[in-house]
């Protein structure tokens, strides 16, 4: 049995929860927050140390522009509401992604977040403003100016090079994709697509998925 490091999760189905409920869709999106919220508390209890959340990829500036400022705002919101939290219960926050081309305001206050959290000892990441694809080319280029492309020198210049490597990614509300999501880094991760629709996924939930992982063989492409 092995236990897992770091997990991600691809948070999906705040749209379909609320239109399940016949509410607005900004009503998943924050219901979904405080899904998360609850996932941050269990952190200090979780023998887990890098939790990395798809919170807004790169794609999502394609959905409608009130929808997207929703998002935004509920983003301002749980920097300013749970940063003390984040500093109580020792979690680090690290944020993935070209998250320096959002609204400035919101750029200063994850600056100062990342400051005040920088010395905890479990890792929240939040994929921002993310996309894999780009994230890969971003680092071969950097790899290219250091003058060697190899699978470690790449390797290297990705968002998530500091972080354990990735054990486990999880994908909620039945879909099966990845979505452009840590492409790189998924490639010898366990994967785990469940039904449940982000807003009701609880802690509980992640603690089944590990319990799951802690009894899979995993072979890294041997026998």
């Amino acid at each position: 049995m092995s236990a897992a490091r770091h997990v991600a999760i691809i948070m999906d189905g705040n749209g379909r929860w609320a239109k399940r409920r016949h509410l607005p869709r900004a009503m998943g999106h924050r219901k979904g927050v405080e899904a998360v919220r609850a996932l941050v508390r269990a952190l200090k209890t979780i023998e887990l140390e890098c939790l990395t959340l798809y919170a807004f990829s790169s794609e999502n500036w394609k959905r409608p522009e009130d929808e997207v400022d929703d998002l935004m705002d509920l983003m301002r919101r749980f920097i300013k509401s749970d940063l003390p939290e984040f500093i109580e219960h020792d979690v680090r926050l690290k944020i993935i992604g070209n998250w320096q081309a959002l609204a400035p305001d919101i750029v200063e206050m994850l600056e100062d977040a990342l400051r005040q959290t920088e010395n905890g000892t479990r890792t929240l990441a939040v994929a921002l403003n993310y996309g894999a694809q780009a994230e890969i080319v971003e680092a071969a280029r950097k790899a290219a100016a250091a003058g060697e492309i190899t699978e470690r020198s790449l390797a290297a210049h990705l968002y998530t090079a500091d972080l354990p490597p990735l054990d486990l990614l999880i994908r909620t509300s039945g879909e099966v994709r990845l979505s452009n999501f840590l492409l790189w880094q998924s490639a010898y991760a366990e994967m785990l697509f469940t039904d449940v629709l982000w807003p009701d996924f609880t802690p509980a939930h992640l603690l089944d998925a590990l319990e799951h992982f802690a009894v899979r063989e995993r072979r890294f492409g041997g026998r």
